[in-house]
């Protein structure tokens, strides 16, 4: 296909600088335009190749422009109003997770998307990092037989090393914590490597880090899916020993999958890119234990070579050239289980999901 132009909204987001290099690792982006309300972040970003407008003004950017898709990077509570605006204006959109501060907020997006007819894309490229995409091969396939239980372990840097000040720490603008902000990527893996929905939820959240904030900073979850295996999910900012901002904390990540004849887990992030396999399974018992090792290309941008990979099918999708990595529904779906995991830590009791799709 042709290559596009692309926006980008939203240039004071803790990701928008690796949202920018992204746009210009990709081959499928020809020009990118940049938009903030505030004039001043318009300078944050510099003005590298590619590069060819910068707008605080939305509207002066309609008609001076015509851009096929744009990167929705808005403050939580701001960026379902920003998804919806960029839909009016014609543009298929691609957002930071988790696309509105509140899952009535982002089945509202979900449902402007539909009804523009324009594609609505989501940031959990995770799912295209090499070992996701093999684990996912794997267990469909049959390797570790019938999935009975599968765990997740997401913990990072402390709250003092991400800015307690931040927004993302103010309930009335982030809507969440850590659920929102990082275990949204470890309850999709779940369902995507699966190829399963989560149907219930229990869970425990808290916020014990001492700072002044008043999200989440602890959440421990027992999930099950349709097909009756079990799940659970730990996440929260513990690591006292950590780089500081956005872009290079200290992880400690785990995501696990356990069948009847086997298991396969490997580090999200943090650690070796390696992936291991336990399998009884027909046409494994000459080597029943296994690891696969990744070579990942040095590429400047978010998530590296497969983060462009993500971005460019997501593009791709927009021209009707293959379904999109990770659509609005799967956000809804994330939002959905979050939102029945805060009810069920305020009421003690068991959810049962029930999608808005």
């Amino acid at each position: 296909m042709e290559p596009v132009k692309a926006g980008l909204f939203g240039l004071t987001h803790p990701h928008s600088g690796a949202h920018l290099k992204t746009l210009l690792s990709s081959s499928l982006v020809s020009e990118i335009v940049l938009f903030d309300r505030d004039p001043a972040a318009l300078d944050t970003l510099g003005t590298p190749d590619k590069v060819v407008g910068a707008y605080s003004d939305l509207s002066a950017l309609a008609e001076a422009e015509f851009l096929h898709f744009g990167v929705a990077c808005g403050r939580n509570d701001e960026n379902s109003g920003l998804c919806m605006q960029l839909f009016d204006q014609g543009m298929h959109v691609i957002s930071e997770k988790p696309i509105g501060a509140s899952v009535e907020a982002v089945a509202e997006v979900v449902g402007c998307a539909q009804k523009s007819g324009l594609q609505l894309g989501v940031m959990y490229q995770n799912r295209y990092h090499p070992a996701s995409q093999q684990a996912r091969q794997l267990i469909q396939s049959g390797a570790v037989g019938r999935v009975t239980a599968c765990e997740s372990r997401l913990v990072t840097s402390q709250v003092k090393f991400r800015n307690p000040g931040h927004w993302l720490f103010n309930k009335a603008v982030s809507g969440g914590g850590i659920l929102s902000w990082l275990g949204c990527h470890y309850i999709d893996l779940l369902s995507y490597v699966l190829g399963d929905d989560i149907v219930s939820v229990s869970a425990m959240v808290d916020t014990l880090s001492g700072e002044a904030i008043d999200v989440e900073d602890v959440a421990s979850l027992s999930l099950r899916f349709s097909n009756g295996a079990l799940g659970s999910m730990q996440a929260g900012y513990h690591l006292a020993v950590s780089g500081a901002g956005y872009m290079g904390p200290s992880y400690d990540t785990y995501m696990g999958f356990r069948g009847t004849l086997g298991r396969v887990f490997w580090t999200p992030s943090g650690g070796p890119s390696e992936l291991h396999l336990e399998s009884v399974a027909e046409g494994w018992h000459t080597a029943p234990q296994r690891t696969f090792d990744y070579v990942l290309p040095q590429v400047e941008a978010y998530g590296g070579a497969y983060g462009v990979a993500f971005m460019d099918d997501f593009i791709r999708s927009t021209v009707g050239k293959g379904p999109l990595p990770a659509s609005g529904q799967d956000a809804l779906k994330v939002a959905t289980i979050i939102d029945a995991a805060y009810r069920a830590s305020d009421s003690g009791k068991r959810i049962d999901i029930e999608l808005r799709l």
